[in-house]
């Protein structure tokens, strides 16, 4: 039996409609279930929480900045507009700008709190690359693919927290002394901190946290409530930069 043009249409765009329906069936019954591990184990969920009433202890500290450009190869650049950052310190207003002018947060006012990429779990940036050199593990861990990002910056643009940096100049001549165990990176592609995914596979924790002092920095799975970052968020109020955003960032601050 013949079928004409409008028939064929109409029956396409049903089988269309079904397919999606199906996949958006799949999607939802896999929703809420957790990653795992290629051995079956259930995977981490990493997260760190920031004291920052045991940051500010010491306003003047930098050790866990200059930690974890020793560890990525990080490039010092003069001009602000060519600077490249993976753990940096931002104006509290600036940095939580949507807890508004009240009186609440006032002993925070006028201080610089640590800020890096938050890991979101509903991650922008990962969404508009173009050719997949960000994606998001299933601990929870937003990576960089250096050989494969393009340049494009699309990544920054999406990103609320200005958490990704662009290599305009070459960063090698301008890194005072080599990490030989970590790759360095070429003029014209993106980076930002990677939570030290690294050192994780050793068995070992980010470096910005082994270097504070203070132990203002605590990293964990956020997925174990035995953990010390879910003891930390059980026993103090914890608040998240733009929460009104959904991007659900893994990184939290006790005030």
């Amino acid at each position: 039996m013949s079928m004409d043009r409008r028939a064929f249409l109409g029956a396409a765009g049903l089988s269309a409609l079904a397919m999606t329906g199906t996949q958006s069936l799949e999607a939802l019954a896999g929703a809420g279930r957790p990653e795992t591990t290629p051995e079956g184990r259930r995977a981490p969920r990493w997260g760190m929480v920031i004291d920052l009433r045991k940051c500010l202890e010491d306003r003047g500290c930098t050790d866990c900045i200059a930690a974890c450009e020793r560890a990525h190869n990080v490039p010092r650049l003069e001009s602000r507009a060519h600077e490249v950052k993976w753990i940096w310190r931002e104006p509290y207003e600036r940095a939580f700008a949507q807890r508004g002018s009240g009186y609440g947060d006032e002993a925070l006012r006028g201080k610089r709190v640590p800020v890096l990429c938050n890991h979101c779990d509903n991650p922008p940036c990962v969404r508009v690359c173009p050719v997949k050199a960000t994606w998001k593990r299933g601990d929870g861990i937003v990576m960089m693919d250096w050989h494969r990002c393009i340049g494009c910056r699309y990544c920054m643009a999406a990103c609320p927290y200005g958490a990704r940096s662009f290599n305009w100049l070459d960063p090698r001549p301008r890194v005072k002394e080599v990490n030989p165990d970590f790759p360095t990176r070429t003029r014209g592609v993106v980076e930002k901190c990677n939570f030290c995914e690294e050192r994780l596979a050793q068995g070992r924790g980010p470096a910005c946290v082994e270097a504070c002092r203070e132990r203002a920095l605590t990293f964990g799975d956020l997925r174990d409530p035995g953990s010390e970052v879910r003891g930390l968020l059980r026993s103090r109020h914890a608040m998240r930069r733009k929460p009104e955003l959904g991007t659900e960032p893994s990184v939290y601050y006790l005030a």
